[in-house]
């Protein structure tokens, strides 16, 4: 062999070494995670302009969520901030409309989104169709979300209030929908694909927070915005709630029109509060928020009371739950136990009930 031809033998095995090395660094390296993809679903409320999404998307990027992607085969439809537009918010639509005509399936493959965050059936609502067709067509819906991903995260709002001028009775009609959700929403949920209901009602005001009773104006942007923050960056943060009707929400916003009891005990640095955000035939939905009363911050809570009537839990999200009997007992998950001095949290339950449902009082602890 010539000199010539041996460093040309050399330079090719030198090559061949090269690329042995990058295919097996490339084989051993882990790939980059794919950006989660959320899907905002629903009518103009969603869709024109929507600017809760806008402030919904800025905020979770200044909180350092920017792996996501906000999805849907509709383009930005307003708004003059800055945000990831995509969306799947159609005006006038109805979502019984939606199920009947099967046009979710087609955004879905278009976008093949991880999670669904839907405000949906208000102009349901406004064409007097009675909350059990609505949740039919929701059920339908949620069954094609889970053809197309088996582990779709699915958060449905309790829609906000409706007073338009020209339909005196939707505001009842609202409030029947919407008392309807949570035990379809804890019947239709799954292990694998949560629904989680996020109060989009409570405290909102339509003569303040909408332009018309019906569609949203800047504080009602805002209000939106702070209701679905806290239940998607549960998701986000890998918290995978047990199937719940509902998150609760943040402390920006103040529930101004609930079936309320709010006995507070203040101890070991912390206070709880009960609501009862909702009630209906055998059972009912609280919420409690933790506060933390002291000068200093507190890495863990617990919060317990004793029912007075009987009433059992049977589910609980944003706590560990510990039963016996009427006797409960909450602990605080390793993502909501850190509180600052004055900061606060909240956690959710459904529970049972039979003839009297009397409000527990509350003790609360802090480590």
């Amino acid at each position: 062999m010539t000199r010539r031809n041996a460093f040309s033998a050399m330079l090719a095995a030198l090559a061949g070494a090269v690329m042995f090395m990058a295919a097996a660094f490339a084989a051993s390296a882990p790939a980059d995670a794919a950006a989660t993809r959320i899907m905002p679903l629903g009518d103009s409320i969603t869709g024109s302009p929507g600017c809760w999404r806008a402030l919904l998307w800025n905020r979770l990027q200044s909180s350092g969520y920017t792996d996501i992607d906000f999805v849907g085969t509709l383009p930005p439809q307003g708004c003059s901030v800055a945000h990831d537009g995509d969306n799947e918010g159609h005006g006038g639509y109805l979502a019984t409309n939606i199920a009947n005509q099967n046009l979710l399936p087609g955004w879905l493959e278009a976008t093949r989104p991880d999670v669904v965050m839907m405000h949906l059936g208000t102009n349901d609502v406004w064409s007097s169709i009675a909350p059990a067709t609505i949740l039919d067509a929701f059920t339908k819906l949620v069954g094609q979300m889970r053809t197309s991903n088996p582990d779709m995260r699915i958060l449905v709002a309790k829609i906000i209030p409706m007073n338009p001028s020209t339909c005196a009775e939707c505001g009842q009609r609202a409030v029947n929908f919407n008392n309807a959700i949570p035990a379809w929403a804890a019947a239709t949920s799954t292990a694998r694909s949560p629904i989680v209901v996020v109060d989009q009602w409570t405290g909102f005001d339509t003569a303040t927070d909408t332009y018309d009773g019906v569609h949203p104006n800047a504080t009602g942007d805002r209000k939106m915005s702070d209701r679905w923050y806290p239940a998607l960056t549960g998701l986000l943060d890998g918290v995978r709630p047990s199937p719940t009707p509902s998150i609760t929400p943040t402390p920006t916003v103040t529930p101004t029109a609930t079936p309320t009891a709010t006995p507070t005990v203040p101890a070991g640095g912390c206070s709880a509060t009960f609501r009862n955000t909702n009630q209906w035939a055998g059972g009912f939905q609280g919420e409690v928020t933790v506060r933390n009363t002291g000068t200093a911050a507190i890495r863990s809570w617990t919060v317990r009371w004793t029912f007075a009537d009987g009433q059992r839990i049977t589910q609980v999200w944003n706590g560990e739950l510990s039963a016996n009997g009427s006797a409960v007992t909450v602990q605080s998950l390793s993502w909501n136990g850190s509180l600052a001095a004055g900061a606060s949290t909240a956690f959710g339950f459904l529970a049972s009930w039979n003839g009297v449902n009397t409000a527990p009082v509350l003790t609360c602890s802090a480590a």
